[in-house]
């Protein structure tokens, strides 16, 4: 029996619009929006994963103007300009498509939506079963029994498929009626006129009586109400026009078209890949197949080498593979979901040229493999070194050797990239393609064969075995080998046991919180009700415009065609002027700490004995360009500090020991220090090797007055610039800052260069070498590339000379609190105490310690804290605080 043929047909340019205004303005780092292009391509993703079309195209609007102008010249005339932010990404959505090898046909003179209706007719004749995926609700008069059509009801998230029953549930009417139905009623966003007055509901009633446009206008004098009959006759004309206009032709010349060059049968990942990376949708790469094509039909790309031939060995036999393994070795763990848990699959052990794959699906982890990993003098090459520590602690397996991560090398290399894909470094370092990788790692718990997982697990351990050596020599090249044995390397150690440990949390503290949080939000939702004299849905930003811009005439922002802004920033400059703004600020402050984190953190929370709760965060430490860390599963580095309700979260942070404290140590103005050291500036290095306060010296030295005569406000100013200048902010940015107009903040940033001239002088002269190098660096040689530096648009090389001047300071501040943390980790152990290092938030290290120790802990972190770069020109300093919570410690 032969396969049923289904095409997919996507209206492009609906699809590309609807995705523009469903999400943010997103942009890459080149200065690219690609919020549409992103949402397509989700569309796009979702489609060939539910759906599994045979054949597939995509229709474009061609021109301007198309046939129905002829008919009726202000034909949707009322449309606004399309954007130049979504016009730009046409181009990026067909550069997608053809990614893909998915083809896109667009006519001048035609809209997609009568491509779409003619390619659907031809494959009616042709035994197709069609999906029309669009926004637009005109098509639903294509819906037969062999064309359906999926609509987007909510930016592209939601859709809806239309059949003939589902239009008669909706409507009542067949699908053709469909065209009668804006013949009488009209379309504002195509500015079909219709029937003036009349809509939907009076046109379904209408033709529920008659079925056509032509047999109402026939029956006028039948219709109910003298108006209607008045309008029915009077605008005859512009019904019978409307419809024309709404119906969709089915004889577009497309020429000797064959429905099966649209066949589609599957695509290269790798090349989609690289659109994907160049675009920087992170996010979608994850989407792909893990490590081959997803195609039916495509040539296989040969690798640079033999990609190794993998053995499965069982329980019994391992043990003799191990003993005979070389003194380098790669390894794949074939993890399952959160690593912490080390759902483990199967492992894989490798040389450059064989591997050897043991299934753990139905045993557990041998008493061989366990010796071999805690005892052995070989060289373990990961992919992912603290995730692997993790999931092997998670069965009591502790790797002590130095292991080599081929995630971190990589890292360094190429900071950008942002936790780089393993099959992005095998490619780029080995040369293997991805579609040359056999495929077989499943990310979820799905059938795959033992014999794919075995000969994919090899490959990829085997291509740690040969990375070790390739990043090695590239890292001694760009001189970033001493920062990866140094700093990376032990500190991955340390977080995998960070991450093990995880943090106590008080649960009955967090619910009482939320229980609190709650009945503050209702109170503030019944205020905000009281004020706007009625009950709206407080998320809804639709109604709360109308609310805000339209009934209590606030000004502040324009109308769009999806309704006024309510963002943050729009709402905190009116909130002087309406009680009723400020409280709904509050509203959804509180919203978002019940849900982002009292909701976040009892989800996140892990039993460990009868009323002790743990949460484990994730560290990522190859994921910003700086090369600071991040959390995540649960984000504790998010948690919000310049509000009593957000710092009182921190309550809920507890030692594992009721006897315990927290200490928390934290750099006192660390970035500052750096650029004080970085730009040699006097003053700013007289400030703190005196231990002046900085913003009160920075606002002295700028207004001309003593120290002592500074108030609130001068200080405020200079710390606004002080954090902002290194960042490029502007006389614009100052004066939002600090409420002053923008001669006023100029005037004060030309004082601040005048009196700090280190500073300017060194903002210029690193913009200057970072546009000979391509690069800059931080005190300890970590290295991040600025290609646009030279770009020729303005805004994508301004933002390139920022960096050059932030990141070597934000760098640094990055590369001192992990070396730090290496270095307390060995002391601890040094000195035998039980204190043990829980959290790094920013420039902030939170601990536990027993009440007998705290004296010790406190010297010890200070010490280390301080003494990291001792050749700098200014001291750093950190501040130490004891509590019996976090919250106290602070």
């Amino acid at each position: 029996m032969s396969e049923e043929k289904k095409l997919i047909l996507i209206d492009g340019n609906s699809i590309t619009y609807r995705a523009f205004f469903a999400l943010p303005p997103l942009s890459n780092s080149k200065g690219q929006f690609t919020n549409a292009a992103f949402g397509f391509t989700q569309m796009l993703l979702r489609l060939l994963q539910d759906e599994k079309p045979t054949h597939l195209v995509v229709a474009f609007d061609k021109g301007k103007a198309n046939f129905r102008h002829e008919v009726f010249s202000e034909y949707k005339g009322t449309r606004e300009k399309t954007p130049g932010e979504l016009r730009e990404q046409f181009p990026i959505v067909r550069e997608i498509l053809q990614s893909f090898d998915i083809p896109y046909v667009e006519i001048e003179g035609y809209e997609a939506d009568d491509i779409i209706g003619t390619l659907t007719k031809q494959a009616e004749t042709e035994g197709y079963q069609s999906l029309v995926v669009t926004g637009d609700k005109d098509l639903l008069q294509l819906v037969s029994d062999q064309v359906t059509t999926m609509l987007t009801r909510k930016g592209i998230t939601e859709t809806e498929k239309y059949g003939i029953p589902q239009i008669h549930e909706r409507y009542g009417l067949t699908p053709q009626q469909i065209i009668d139905l804006k013949g009488l009623m009209g379309d504002s966003s195509d500015n079909i006129p219709g029937i003036p007055g009349v809509g939907e509901k009076t046109a379904l009633k209408l033709l529920a009586q008659y079925p056509s446009v032509e047999e109402v206008l026939a029956h006028a004098d039948e219709a109910p109400g003298k108006k209607l009959q008045e309008k029915l006759r009077e605008h005859a004309d512009s019904a019978m026009m409307s419809k024309k206009l709404a119906t969709i032709l089915r004889e577009v010349p497309l020429g000797d078209v064959e429905l099966e060059q649209y066949a589609f049968n599957g695509y290269d990942a790798g090349k989609v890949r690289d659109v994907f990376k160049a675009l920087e949708f992170k996010s979608l790469l994850d989407r792909l197949p893990a490590g081959g094509v997803e195609t039916t039909e495509s040539e296989p790309v040969e690798p640079a080498q033999p990609l190794v031939e993998a053995q499965i060995v069982s329980p019994e036999t391992i043990a003799t593979v191990l003993a005979e393994l070389p003194d380098q070795v790669g390894i794949w763990l074939e993890l399952v979901g959160n690593y912490q848990l080390g759902d483990l699959q199967g492992i894989a052990f490798a040389t450059q040229e064989q591997a050897w794959y043991l299934p753990l699906t139905e045993t557990a982890i041998p008493g061989a493999v366990r010796d071999f990993l805690t005892t052995t003098d070989k060289q373990l090459v990961f992919y992912d070194l603290k995730a692997a520590l993790a999931a092997l602690q998670a069965h009591d397996i502790h790797v002590t050797c130095k292991a080599f991560c081929t995630l971190l090398g990589s890292y360094l290399l190429n900071p950008a990239d942002g936790a780089p894909d393993f099959y992005d470094i095998i490619e780029r370092h080995i040369g293997w393609k991805v579609s040359a990788l056999p495929t077989g790692t499943p990310k979820k718990k799905i059938e795959v064969s033992v014999e794919d997982r075995a000969q994919h697990a090899g490959a990829v351990a085997a291509a740690n075995a040969l990375l070790q050596e390739r990043l090695v020599e590239a890292l001694r090249d760009k001189e970033l080998l001493p920062l990866y044995e140094d700093v990376e390397l032990p500190l991955a150690y340390v977080l995998a046991d960070m991450e093990t440990i995880g943090v106590r949390i008080d649960t009955e503290e967090l619910r009482t919180i939320g229980d609190d949080l709650k009945q503050r939000i209702e109170l503030l939702q019944a205020e905000i009700w009281e004020l706007a004299e009625e009950q709206f849905n407080l998320n809804s930003p639709k109604q709360l415009g109308e609310i805000l811009f339209e009934k209590l005439g606030l000004k502040g922002s324009k109308k769009t065609k999806t309704g006024y802004s309510t963002a943050a920033d729009v709402l905190e400059k009116l909130a002087p002027f309406s009680p009723i703004v400020q409280k709904i600020l509050d509203f959804r402050h509180l919203g978002k700490l019940n849900s982002t984190y009292v909701e976040g953190l009892l989800n996140a929370a892990r039993a460990r004995g009868e009323g002790h709760f743990r949460v484990h965060t994730q560290f990522n430490q190859a994921l910003t360009a700086t090369g600071r860390l991040s959390s995540t599963e649960p984000n504790l580095q998010n948690i919000p500090i310049r509000t009593e309700e957000g710092r009182r979260l921190r309550h809920v942070f507890i030692p594992s020991n009721p006897e315990w404290k927290i200490l928390a140590a934290d750099y006192s103005q660390i970035e500052l220090r750096i650029l004080a050291d970085i730009a040699g500036d006097e003053n700013m290095i007289d400030a703190f090797v005196n231990d002046m306060d900085i913003h009160t010296r920075t606002a002295s030295d700028v207004f001309e007055v003593a120290p002592e005569d500074v108030d609130s406000n001068m200080r405020r100013a200079a710390k606004a610039v002080n954090f902002g200048i290194v960042y490029g902010i502007s006389d614009f940015g100052l004066s939002q800052n600090l409420n002053i107009s923008r001669k006023d903040a100029g005037q004060f940033i030309e004082n601040y260069f005048s009196k700090f001239s280190g500073v300017k002088r060194w903002m210029e002269e690193v913009v200057e070498q970072a546009r000979k190098d391509g690069f800059v660096k931080t005190r300890l040689g970590r290295i991040r590339s600025l290609p646009d530096i030279t770009a020729s648009n303005f805004n994508v090389r301004s933002f390139a000379e920022r960096t050059a001047m932030n990141t070597p300071i934000q760098g640094t501040a990055a590369d001192i609190i992990k070396k730090a943390m290496v270095n307390i980790e060995e002391a601890l152990k040094k000195e035998k105490l039980t204190a043990r290092m829980l959290l790094q938030v920013h420039d902030e290290l939170i601990f536990e310690v027993p009440q007998e120790e705290i004296e010790a802990l406190s010297a010890l972190v200070r010490r280390e804290m301080e003494s990291v770069l001792p050749d700098l020109k200014v001291p750093l300093k950190a501040d130490l605080n004891v509590g019996d919570t976090w919250y106290e410690a602070k």
